[in-house]
């Protein structure tokens, strides 16, 4: 922080310097020698102190602690408020140690006498006030341990290291981040000129229109694809990359999708030889190998430099797995071909050690006459978020994945952060059951929460405040799920009846006959806009999600149907049944034309939206992966929760999908052939059955959220290996 804050001022000077402000260079000089922060550095601000405590500065002292108290820790949770007292305690003695050895007892009275009133109430200062009348307090028991050099110098030291800290983490200047970003986001802009050069010259591939299925949905969703609607680029940047990239290495994980530029085909000649089958190729030459590696490791070491520093926030452990592997890859290991010249491995040739011992089982086979294929992520790590006392309901991440909001079985809610380290931020207590949440979209801050008793709440998780409390309806006061559009302006609530025996169970679904609404409301003007219709009768809706532009809303209700709106028309566009039992979850594919979901059958369904009621296809999953969850205990024990949060999550691409299980999430791999899920990798390290699951793909590196019923949240840190 202090090198960043000298570049910055040196910045500012010479700018100052260029543009002729002499007057203003001279104030700005003038303030830096008066700056009591001493430009956040630590050894300057200890040397200030020391100098106080050496002059017997009392009141320069006291003032100039709380000046730091009001500029820095104040900004600190209230956790941290206990710290800071002890530092100070200590701070007062090493001044009043001071004093004495000094052998000034004038300033050892001083300090008593104008700090009676504030000590004298104090339980760690109830036996000092008799320190200036013993004759040898160095000898006394009570007291010598303080006339030590040890503790002066502990004491220093462990101010040092919290100051340090303090400033490391409250981002007060991210001036060499900013530098960073901008020279990566300028480096992207080039790759994406480049692409988009490339991408002109060549004539885009005609969609196969054969099929026309008759539907009801309107004429601007008929057509309407993710891929080519909004992503035309990207569509086409991967259609390329697709076509044209051979198998690539561990480096280009480093990359967002975004800077992954297509490399030219290898050149491949047909074999008449059968012992080379269909393709062959003449090995090269040594010279040329070498030569080819050599470009191959600058290129990566140009890209591992662009990328840097995004590697700040990984632990030690995962710092020294990248350099690890980045020393395997520059060892350039050869093997000798049959003809005796030199070749190079392949790149994905499985050698470099995975992390996690899941991915190596998962998935293996072998391609092309030996190499076992590459696992689609590596596990770098997973952490565990244990704050929670009961089973977790719903485990959500907010839009730029920095934080995460979870809700437990007791109405209770943590706001916490993974980044740079796992933190909780806000801990929400409400005197009424909550039974949904989900975070709002602009501004990604806010948070809503669905009660027990027919109300929403708008939160504040700066400010930690609740800014709306909405009131929905008394005759369906259970708010059983809540989805914010992706523009932000409004929000739909789906609000259910009570049971017929008028009890309000905090984890066991309603049955189908109970009743239900499905609600619009707005969220700046905080006012209901409309009530959609519920045909055939009006249920309860489990589960409800929008697509990427917020055209369309997908519902899945108790009665097992699913029932897709236009929001345009606010109107229902079609609807069928989906599942024997009710709907649990439900979200929509990737590219928007499919929508997945999981039901009460213990079925996994892809189903097309352009032809109603047609499945793509359907994949049994076990009862651990779709509820009701059980949790065995003591003699007998057992805790039965019926699913309410989400028990599928997509990757960045929807090609990957995260479930539940019995001891951890399990991330299969979509097909469209039999089987629809192929197991890839199995996360592991709960206890307790999983209950609800979500997967963050914000950063480069994913992460996965599983939560489980005795409370725990399992935090995995994925690396993405793309073919």
């Amino acid at each position: 922080m202090g090198s960043a804050v000298e570049r910055t001022d040196e910045h500012v000077k010479e700018y100052l310097t260029y543009r002729g402000f002499t007057t203003t260079l001279k104030h700005l000089d003038s303030e830096i020698k008066a700056d009591k922060e001493k430009g956040f550095r630590v050894d300057k601000i200890i040397d200030q102190l020391q100098q106080f405590v050496q002059t017997f500065d009392l009141f320069g002292l006291k003032d100039y602690w709380l000046y730091l108290d009001r500029r820095l820790f104040c900004r600190l949770e209230d956790v941290y408020r206990s710290t800071v007292n002890k530092l100070r305690t200590s701070l007062y003695r090493y001044y009043v140690i001071n004093t004495i050895q000094k052998g000034n007892l004038e300033k050892t009275q001083e300090f008593f006498q104008k700090q009676a009133l504030e000590l004298q109430g104090q339980v760690e200062w109830r036996d000092w006030f008799i320190l200036p009348f013993i004759p040898s307090p160095e000898q006394n028991p009570a007291f010598s341990p303080y006339f030590s050099r040890q503790w002066a110098d502990t004491f220093l030291v462990s101010l040092h290291n919290f100051l340090s800290v303090l400033f490391q983490y409250m981002h007060i200047l991210d001036f060499d981040a900013e530098v960073q970003k901008m020279t990566s986001l300028t480096d992207e802009n080039e790759q994406l000129r480049q692409l988009l050069f490339a991408l002109q010259t060549e004539s885009r591939d005609q969609r196969d229109r054969d099929e026309m299925p008759h539907h009801k949905l309107p004429a601007y969703v008929q057509n309407m694809d993710r891929l080519g609607d909004t992503e035309d680029l990207v569509s086409s940047q991967r259609a390329v990359s697709t076509a044209t990239t051979p198998s690539r290495n561990f480096f280009s994980t480093f990359l967002p999708q975004g800077r992954r530029t297509p490399v030219k085909p290898a050149q491949v000649m047909t074999g008449s030889s059968p012992t080379q089958g269909a393709v062959s190729r003449k090995d090269p030459p040594t010279s040329q190998v070498k030569a080819s590696w050599g470009r191959i490791v600058n290129s990566k070491l140009r890209f591992f430099e662009i990328r840097s520093c995004q590697l700040n926030s990984l632990t030690f452990g995962e710092t020294i797995y990248f350099v690890f592997v980045l020393t395997c890859y520059l060892q350039i290991p050869e093997k000798r071909g049959e003809a005796g010249d030199v070749e190079p491995l392949a790149e994905t040739s499985g050698e470099i050690p995975d992390s996690s011992s899941n991915s190596r089982s998962c998935g293996g086979g072998t391609e092309g006459g030996g190499l076992p294929a590459e696992q689609p992520f590596i596990k770098l790590s997973q952490e565990e978020y244990g704050e929670h006392h009961s089973s977790i309901m719903h485990c959500r991440v907010d839009c730029s994945g920095r934080r995460v909001a979870s809700l437990d079985v007791d109405g209770v809610i943590k706001v916490w952060s993974f980044n740079p380290i796992m933190q909780t931020k806000a801990t929400i207590m409400s005197k009424s059951s909550l039974l949904s949440l989900e975070w709002a979209t602009k501004p990604d801050r806010l948070l809503l929460l669905g009660s027990g008793v027919g109300t929403v709440r708008l939160y504040d998780t700066d400010t930690k405040k609740n800014l709306y409390e909405m009131n929905i309806d008394e005759t369906h006061p259970r708010i059983l799920s809540l989805a914010c559009s992706p523009s932000g302006s409004s929000f739909v609530c789906s609000a259910a009846a009570l049971s017929r025996s008028g009890s309000v169970e905090s984890v066991s679904r309603l049955p189908a006959t109970v009743s239900g609404q499905l609600l619009l409301w707005d969220t700046k003007t905080v006012k209901q806009q409309l009530q959609f219709s519920l045909e055939p009768d009006p249920v309860a809706i489990n589960c409800t999600a929008f697509n990427h532009n917020g055209n369309l809303l997908v519902t899945g209700a108790a009665d097992g149907v699913i029932r897709l709106f236009d929001m345009q028309r606010y109107e229902s566009a079609m609807s069928w049944r989906a599942h024997d039992g009710e709907v649990y979850s439900v979200e929509f594919s990737y590219d928007e034309n499919t929508v997945f979901s999981i039901g009460e059958d213990g079925k996994f369904i892809q189903w097309n939206i352009h032809r109603c009621g047609v499945k793509q296809s359907e994949q049994p999953l076990p009862q651990d992966a779709t509820g009701p969850f059980v949790l065995s205990g003591y003699s007998g024990y057992k805790q039965v929760q019926v699913p309410r949060g989400r028990l599928f999550a997509f990757d960045s691409e929807g090609q990957h999908v995260l479930t539940c299980s019995s001891s951890g999430g399990v991330i299969y791999k979509l097909s469209n052939k039999e089987p629809a899920l192929e197991s890839v990798l199995l996360l592991g390290g709960h206890k307790a059955p999983v209950v609800t699951v979500d997967w963050c793909s914000a950063v480069d590196c994913g992460t996965c959220l599983t939560a489980s019923m005795d409370g725990k949240i399992k935090l995995s840190t994925l690396l993405a290996q793309k073919a």
